[in-house]
């Protein structure tokens, strides 16, 4: 059976981008529902602060077929750690990354000197999650993050993230027709819409918050890590203090164990 999504009327006087909205929309578990939900959710859109750009964003979403599909069939997170590095190409990661901080050592230092997180650690998210921005998605952010709030299996995480992108879409960070990743990450880096709200750094001082810009997305990567308490100068390796942090950014054991091989392979 489809189940809704309640909080208490004290929860939503305290709401915040992650606090989940009163008088819930219907989820549903195919694409004959979507529609009743998506005018049912707009008006929890608008009582956590969407203006008209987001609810304009919204409306204009599908039913994303492909978002489904691909969030039925996560394998590879299953897979051995020697194998996950395999078709995750670690070896290319590693000497792509030594390259990248070769190239610009200045830039790499200047965000550890910063936010107190290494290049190398950085290189390697950016590396695993876009190939260093070569692949950054081709579905629409704001109908893949819709179409996963309004999905029974996992509504309770991305409501709140479907509530970030269209925010993102009020101060032009997103527009309605924004492409990233199929579960709505964006960028570089591939950040969820929420993480993205409260973390997003203008890394080049343009006056925006852009994380398809490389600046902007690695400075804003460093930024969450810190956020999620990383300790500068401790060791990220299994065990170390900041293993655990980069566990924030992937809740896969093989993703965090690859992530801190990779840096220190970079690192040497």
């Amino acid at each position: 059976m489809p189940r809704t999504l309640t909080t208490t009327f004290a929860a939503l006087l305290a709401a915040s981008v992650f606090t989940t909205p009163a008088i819930a929309a219907q989820c549903g578990n195919t694409s004959a529902g979507y529609n009743a939900w998506k005018a049912a959710f707009a008006k929890e859109a608008k009582r956590a602060g969407v203006g008209k750009r987001g609810l304009a964003a919204l409306a204009g979403t599908s039913y994303a077929k492909r978002t489904i599909a691909a969030d039925r069939n996560q394998k590879s997170f299953h897979y051995s750690l020697a194998k996950f590095m395999k078709i995750r190409g670690s070896d290319t990661i590693v000497a792509q990354g030594r390259r990248r901080i070769a190239k610009n050592p200045a830039f790499y230092a200047s965000l550890e000197k910063k936010y107190g997180v290494p290049a190398a650690v950085l290189v390697a998210i950016h590396g695993m999650e876009t190939g260093f921005g070569h692949f950054m998605g081709d579905s629409n952010v704001v109908s893949s993050i819709s179409t996963l709030a309004y999905d029974c299996r996992r509504t309770d995480f991305f409501v709140p993230h479907a509530i970030a992108a269209l925010k993102l879409v009020d101060r032009g960070t997103l527009s309605a027709n924004s492409i990233g990743a199929r579960h709505g990450e964006m960028g570089h880096t591939q950040f969820l819409p929420g993480n993205a709200l409260k973390y997003g750094v203008d890394g080049n001082g343009d006056g925006r918050i852009d994380l398809n810009n490389m600046v902007d997305a690695l400075a804003t990567t460093a930024n969450y890590l810190r956020g999620k308490g990383w300790k500068p100068g401790k060791g990220y390796q299994e065990g170390q203090p900041n293993f655990r942090v980069i566990g924030e950014w992937n809740a896969a054991t093989v993703y965090q164990k690859a992530i801190a091989i990779m840096a220190g392979r970079i690192e040497g």
